[in-house]
């Protein structure tokens, strides 16, 4: 289906032409025409299939018809976990709006305080923010909420993992009840069916691309690895087979800052990006992983979440993530926009069960390659005669083994006799003590 379909400006149509866009995606067709009514939505896609320009264009479209001249107030409010995703939307809402009156700011922590202020006070009809910083211009009344006519929680799921239920609880209370909701997320999980619950009236249900379906265009691929060669195996990944632009997933943060450093040493230029870090360092390792100055971006799950980087062809998980939702999430950065993408995972013995969970919520079981001098060893017991001296016969019974006792340590039966002795040794003291006869000592 065309944009020129779907009932868009010529305005937005044109800003859209020169970005190269001619035909809407599954979630756009389905996300645009529903906005649109203005009922409450909650829309469940996977990454890279265009769930952005699903909902910011159709606000566009509603906020420039009812555009009063030099009127620039914040209408629409769309909330997001990262600092990352809220520059990527930002710059999404400008290029759709290249050609309308409309302005917009972003508002995320890392940043100058005051400058945000300005650009606030200067004039906006779109907000885009993390809730944190959000909050932080609320109090000092950089903005007002009164005249939110569109509020949009982006990446839902994430914001509930990250644990914002109070932040955005209190940014609710201070919206108009008269405002349409849109939750958008990649995973519809029972937490977020639960807010939408709170927040959300009759609302619109919208499923593209099922738990997992996203993943059709990428091909995946797991290695197993001895935990102290998983350095080593990934430097020679991206090494021998001569990776271009890999994003390497890892769970922590000190495990990125070690993998960045080694893949260094490797001659392997590589940039990192986690929650200790500061805002103009994660932008700078972006842009220069997005440039291609960098070759490979370590990054944690939070970190990564929202990111939109074009042609990406590798994602490599060092480990599997905490949340199994999150392998979804991960892998969701290559094979975007309907390409091939390439999606490796190294794994050592203890994360063998985290691997089942994996290809349990795939519904599928994930190849695996073995590459020598990598993969663990497995050592087979050897059966009859040619056991090894060391180990231990077992003989079991015939109801399985049995426990073998102390008997240094046990109780002796009590039989009759011993009862006899004890009533003729009180016996033997009553008489003593009638007769007046001093205690044995």
């Amino acid at each position: 289906m065309s944009f020129a379909t779907l009932g868009l400006s010529d305005e937005i149509f044109h800003a859209l032409q020169d970005k190269g866009y001619q035909e809407a995606t599954a979630i756009q067709k389905a996300l645009i025409p529903a906005i649109f009514t203005r009922r409450d939505i909650l829309a469940g896609a996977q990454t890279g299939t265009g769930k952005t320009a699903g909902f910011v264009l159709p606000i566009l479209q509603s906020l420039f018809l009812n555009f009063e001249t030099g009127k620039h107030y914040p209408k629409a409010l769309i909330l997001v976990p990262t600092r990352e995703l809220a520059k990527q939307v930002q710059e999404q809402v400008a290029t759709y709006a290249k050609y309308l009156p409309l302005k917009s700011a972003v508002l995320f922590g890392g940043a100058n305080l005051q400058t945000q202020a300005n650009r606030l006070k200067a004039g906006c009809d779109i907000v885009v923010a993390t809730s944190g910083r959000l909050l932080e211009h609320l109090g000092q009344k950089n903005i007002s909420l009164e005249s939110i006519e569109y509020l949009v929680l982006d990446e839902a799921d994430t914001i509930l993992d990250m644990g914002f239920l109070h932040e955005i609880t209190q940014i609710l209370s201070l919206l108009p009840q008269r405002r349409q909701n849109i939750l958008i997320s990649a995973t519809l999980s029972g937490s977020l069916k639960r807010l939408s619950d709170q927040m959300l009236y009759r609302p619109k249900l919208i499923e593209v691309d099922s738990m997992g379906a996203g993943a059709a265009q990428v091909k995946q691929i797991v290695y197993p690895v001895e935990s102290e060669k998983k350095l080593e195996l990934l430097s020679y990944l991206i090494g021998s087979r001569n990776y271009k632009q890999v994003l390497v997933f890892v769970r922590k943060k000190e495990i990125a800052d070690t993998v960045e450093k080694e893949l260094n040493e490797s001659g392997l230029y590589a940039v990192c990006i986690h929650g200790d870090k500061t805002s103009g360092v994660r932008s700078r390792a972006l842009s220069d992983f997005k440039e291609g100055k960098a070759r490979v971006l370590v990054a944690t799950d939070i970190a990564a979440r929202g990111l939109d980087i074009p042609a990406l062809e590798v994602v490599i998980n060092y480990d599997l993530p905490h949340i199994v939702q999150d392998y979804i999430h991960r892998i969701g950065r290559t094979g975007r926009a309907g390409k091939s993408g390439l999606a490796i995972t190294l794994v050592n013995e203890k994360e063998m069960v985290a691997l089942r969970d994996v290809e349990r919520m795939m519904g599928k079981a994930i190849a695996q390659e073995k590459l020598e001098g990598y993969a663990p060893h497995v050592l087979k017991e050897q059966k009859g005669a040619r056991n090894t001296e060391d180990k231990k016969k077992k003989v079991d019974g015939a109801f399985g083994k049995k426990k073998k006792q102390d008997n240094s340590t046990k109780k002796r039966k009590t039989t009759k006799r011993d009862g006899y002795a004890k009533f003729e040794i009180s016996k033997s003291k009553e008489e003593n003590r009638k007769q007046g006869k001093p205690k044995r000592s």
